[in-house]
């Protein structure tokens, strides 16, 4: 645990040190960290509205939709860390600006879930989309079990499938998904000799992905719901 943590820690620190000039020309420019929160929103907002178009226009083997959603994923995700390196170098944190960003968070995971339940829905994954909505609780539920065990005054912040960790996983599988299918097709199908059903496709890049997220936000969960049973047990509660 402490290791993961180091690690993560290392990770932000380096990727600070990257967007720093950016959260200091957003600072000048006059934007406070809940317009940076409301522009992530905003974001994600448009990120459901490209799956809900590939969906309702596209059609099974065209990718790219998935791809282009992917690329504004990792973008709005950015955002996540903006608004907090904005409000920590320009002096401007504030509790309510901590509940703002927390909530908005939230929005803007339900609604990028939305948008990609809905896209594999409308092309016929349906045990794809049932994953996906799995994921959807697990992630919910790591955020609630935090703030919840926070609010009774323990520390919970551990497990593997955090807000960035899921943030990247979806970004980046759904961009290398629609990638992959400019070069070998969107409709690839993959058999093995004497197997009557495909076991591998190019729309897996993304929803493999996302089955194992669906597996390890609920584990994530768990595992947040034990720790703070035993911090709990510690202090005599």
């Amino acid at each position: 645990m402490a290791q993961q943590t180091s690690v993560r820690t290392s990770l932000q620190l380096g990727i600070y040190k990257v967007i720093d000039p950016v959260v200091k020309v957003f600072i000048k420019l006059g934007l406070t960290p809940n317009a940076v929160t409301s522009i992530g929103f905003v974001l994600n907002v448009g990120v459901a509205i490209i799956f809900i178009i590939g969906a309702e226009e596209g059609n099974r083997g065209d990718l790219s939709y998935v791809g282009w959603a992917g690329g504004l994923i990792l973008f709005a995700g950015l955002f996540d860390m903006l608004d907090g390196q904005v409000a920590r170098l320009g002096n401007m944190k504030s509790t309510f600006g901590a509940l703002y960003d927390s909530v908005l968070d939230r929005y803007s995971e339900l609604i990028m879930f939305l948008g990609i339940c809905y896209y594999l829905v409308g092309h016929h994954y349906f045990l794809s989309s049932i994953f996906a909505f799995i994921a959807l609780i697990g992630s919910m539920m790591v955020s609630y079990v935090r703030a919840r065990a926070e609010g009774l005054g323990v520390e919970c912040k551990g497990g593997l499938m955090q807000r960035p960790e899921r943030v990247v996983t979806i970004g980046l599988c759904a961009m290398l998904c629609g990638v992959t299918a400019a070069y070998i097709g969107g409709d690839y199908k993959l058999y093995i000799p004497g197997i009557r059903f495909h076991v591998f496709e190019t729309m897996s890049i993304f929803t493999i992905p996302i089955a194992i997220l669906a597996v390890l936000t609920n584990i994530t969960a768990f595992k947040r719901l034990v720790d703070a049973k035993k911090s709990l047990a510690e202090q005599g509660r």
